[in-house]
């Protein structure tokens, strides 16, 4: 792998983590769940609305990608 998907991964990780306990936090505070339908809710909800990630070869050399729900096209990430 090479540093461009790593960082990829990680992001891709970081951000799905992120939202996956907000979720769950959320879903168990507000909404009346209980049991395993807790996780597997935030899990569909954090897969869904999390940003894509993925290091792409060009031409210009290898670049790092974002595509998310929330933001119209595909982001090129510094």
């Amino acid at each position: 792998m090479t540093k461009l998907q790593v960082r990829a991964f990680l992001y891709q990780l970081g951000t799905f983590a992120i939202l996956f306990i907000a979720g769950r936090f959320i879903i168990a505070m507000y909404i009346g769940l209980t049991g395993i339908w807790i996780p597997m809710t935030s899990f569909v909800i954090a897969t869904i609305i999390g940003p894509k990630f993925q290091a792409v070869k060009t031409k210009d050399g290898e670049k790092l990608f974002m595509k998310w729900i929330f933001v119209k096209g595909i982001r090129e990430i510094g």
